[in-house]
C-alpha cells in the first residue's frame, strides 16, 4: 500500500452510497424479474399458476406479464401444454456479457461506489491458498490510498478477514490459530478480532480501524457463490482523517447492499422473499 495521492476534485451533488438512491421500485418490473428469474431456475417449462404460487405474483399480474413477455421474445409459450419457459430473446440482452470476466461485470459498481463515498474501493479475489488478491479497483475523486493490482494478503487479515472469517464460520482454535500467524502494524487481540468477525457475521460488513495500518481505516463485505463460500470480497479503504464512524457505517453498508446485489446477480440461489403486486 502506497502513500495518498494528491488529486482532489469536486465531490458535491453525489448520491448516497446505495443502489437505489431513495427511488422507489415499479411493481411491474419487479414481478417481471421475478418471474424470469423463477423460470431461469426450472428444469421444464411451468404454467401460469404454477409460477404465480411460486413467485407469489398474482395469478392475473403473471398471465399479462408472461404474454408481454412471450410477445417480445423472451419467454417461450407452448400452446399445447400452455406452459411457459425462457425465450431466445433474452440472448439478445447478454450478448455484450459474454466472455467478461467477473472481475469485468463487477467494475460498474466499483466505480459507483467510489464515487460516491469517496472512498478507494477494492475487488478481492479469494484464492484457494488462504489469500485474497486485488483484481480490480474503484478510484474516488479525492485524495486516496493506492492499492496495487495483483496485491496479495492473507486471507482473514483486515477487514475482509474478519468478514471471510465471520462466512467461514471457522470454530475457535482454528481462528485462533490462524490468527496468531497474522502481521499487523497495530495488532488487536484474539478477543477484539473475535468480536469484529461477530459483528460482520450480524450486520454483513466487517471494519477494521487502524489495524492492519496505522492512520487507514477499512470497511469490507463478502460475495458467496451458490454453495455460501466465499469468493470475492469488496472493501473500501481510506484515510481515517477523511472518514469519520458515520461515513465508514455508511460505506460499510452501500459496499454489503452492493454485495448482495452482486450474489443474486452471479450467484443465484433462491428468489427474493419479498414481491410487490400491482
Amino acid at each position: 500500500m502506497t502513500s495518498p495521492k494528491d488529486e482532489r476534485s469536486d465531490s458535491s451533488n453525489r448520491n448516497g452510497g446505495g443502489r437505489n438512491g431513495g427511488t422507489k421500485d415499479v411493481g411491474a418490473v419487479v414481478n417481471a424479474i421475478q418471474l424470469l428469474r423463477h423460470l431461469a431456475h426450472q428444469q421444464a417449462p411451468e404454467g401460469v399458476a404454477a409460477i404465480a404460487r411460486a413467485t407469489g405474483v398474482s395469478p392475473s399480474s403473471a398471465f399479462n406479464i408472461l404474454r408481454t413477455l412471450n410477445n417480445e421474445g423472451f419467454v417461450r409459450f407452448d400452446e399445447n401444454s400452455k406452459t411457459y419457459q425462457l425465450g431466445i430473446g433474452l440472448s439478445e440482452l447478454t450478448v455484450n456479457l459474454i466472455g467478461q470476466s467477473y472481475a469485468d461485470l463487477i467494475q460498474p459498481e466499483l466505480e459507483r461506489l467510489a464515487l460516491n463515498l469517496d472512498i478507494l474501493i477494492v475487488l478481492w479475489r479469494i484464492t484457494h491458498d488462504n489469500h485474497v488478491s486485488v483484481i480490480a479497483r474503484g478510484i474516488p475523486n479525492v485524495a486516496h490510498v493506492d492499492v496495487r493490482l495483483d496485491s496479495r494478503l492473507p486471507e482473514l487479515i483486515g477487514a475482509c478477514g474478519r468478514a471471510i472469517a465471520g462466512v467461514r464460520d471457522l470454530p475457535d482454535a482454528e481462528l485462533r490459530r490462524r490468527f496468531a500467524r497474522l502481521r499487523w502494524e497495530n495488532p488487536p487481540s484474539f478477543e477484539e478480532y473475535q468480536q469484529g468477525v461477530k459483528e460482520a457475521r450480524e450486520r454483513g460488513w466487517a471494519l477494521d480501524d487502524n489495524c492492519l495500518y496505522r492512520g487507514i481505516s477499512m470497511v469490507a463485505s463478502v460475495l458467496t457463490d451458490h454453495h455460501n463460500q466465499p469468493r470475492f470480497a469488496i472493501s473500501g479503504i481510506g484515510i481515517t482523517a477523511q472518514h469519520n464512524a458515520q461515513g465508514l457505517t455508511r460505506a460499510g453498508d452501500a459496499i454489503r447492499d452492493t454485495a448482495h446485489f452482486l450474489e443474486r446477480s452471479l450467484f443465484p440461489r433462491n428468489l427474493r422473499e419479498n414481491t410487490i403486486d400491482e
